[in-house]
């Protein structure tokens, strides 16, 4: 089967079985172009849990899947591809745990941290921050929930993106360390998890040097997960949707360099857009997600096999879920 004519039998069996699709900005062209609707991993997770279909397949990577179950636990979702974002699975409960227990040991007590964690994390992780009281953040949102966290007086926990959070810390005039980094966690606001995105790494100062000496005029517009040094000699940082907005409302003749994943780049505008690097940056989970894939799951829902379904206990759904809403209320 051709891929014409299996993007017309996918069309025909979603709606037969009533089944909504949706796509991270990150996946392939040919998924992208399927979905009811797109976007960022919070988007997607709140408009899945409003949809009225009762099955969802979700094209993007597991902890994306998970967030729908844990906003709408009665939903059943089904991933093509159960991807693991590589950054989310840096942490787990135990590691999240030793690193508690580190900061106890310089001399900080556990009732006096509070954890945040980037959305790019477990259900398991997600739901161990919900019961210290802590927030779930997303890189849109992250200085507003780290400025109200604050206000308890304690120390921020920030999990797992270290890049994220001394961003943040930056662009607030707040001190940050690194867990392990050898320096003393005491006299940081913002303590990091040493996690990172390993696309989002690939990009370096001597990138924008290059652009800036080729194009005088070029903007440079990068994520947050970007090295500290990499978004200080930006024009531009932003999460995947403010990218978005921030580029189309540049005037065509204007050359911007972006610094993010490379199937959003290719899409977002054809003229004056460059990739800032000089290795493809391309995410390797969100891309495992194929045609044939997403054709193979919905014959699973037809046949009642339902592969690839996500399950989370209700017990880390119910502290999830708490972490989740505390970001919902602000």
């Amino acid at each position: 089967m051709n891929n014409q004519t299996m993007k017309e039998e996918i069309l025909k069996l979603k709606e037969a079985l009533h089944v909504s699709i949706v796509a991270h900005f990150y996946q392939k062209d040919e998924v992208f172009e399927l979905a009811d609707y797109v976007g960022d991993s919070l988007q997607l997770a709140q408009w899945a849990a409003k949809d009225a279909n009762p099955y969802l397949i979700f094209c993007g990577v597991g902890f994306m899947g998970q967030s729908v179950k844990i906003l709408a636990p009665e939903k059943r979702v089904m991933m093509p591809k159960i991807a693991c974002c590589a950054m989310a699975r840096m942490i787990d409960v135990e590691y999240f745990d030793q690193n508690v227990a580190l900061l106890e040991q310089s001399g900080i007590a556990k009732e006096a941290i509070l954890p945040v964690t980037y959305i790019n994390s477990s259900a398991e992780v997600k739901a161990a921050v919900g019961k210290m009281g802590g927030y779930v953040c997303t890189s849109a949102n992250a200085k507003k929930i780290i400025t109200k966290a604050l206000e308890s007086g304690k120390k921020i926990l920030f999990v797992p993106d270290r890049c994220l959070g001394q961003n943040i810390a930056k662009e607030m005039g707040l001190k940050s360390c690194v867990v392990g980094d050898g320096s003393d966690p005491k006299e940081a606001a913002i303590i990091c998890y040493n996690g990172f995105c390993s696309v989002h790494q690939l990009f370096d100062v001597e990138d924008i040097a290059f652009y800036r000496a080729k194009y005088p005029d070029i903007l440079i517009a990068t994520h947050p997960e970007c090295k500290p040094e990499v978004c200080e000699q930006s024009d531009f940082v932003g999460s995947t949707s403010q990218i978005i907005a921030y580029v189309k409302q540049l005037p065509l003749e204007q050359k911007v360099a972006i610094g993010t994943e490379y199937n959003m780049i290719q899409r977002l505008r054809k003229e004056n857009t460059y990739v800032l690097s000089s290795t493809k940056p391309e995410c390797p989970t969100m891309n495992e997600t194929t045609l044939q894939d997403v054709y193979h799951t919905l014959l699973s829902i037809q046949k009642g096999r339902f592969e690839n379904e996500m399950h989370i206990s209700e017990e880390t759904r119910k502290w999830a879920y708490e972490a989740l809403n505390r970001m919902f209320e602000l």
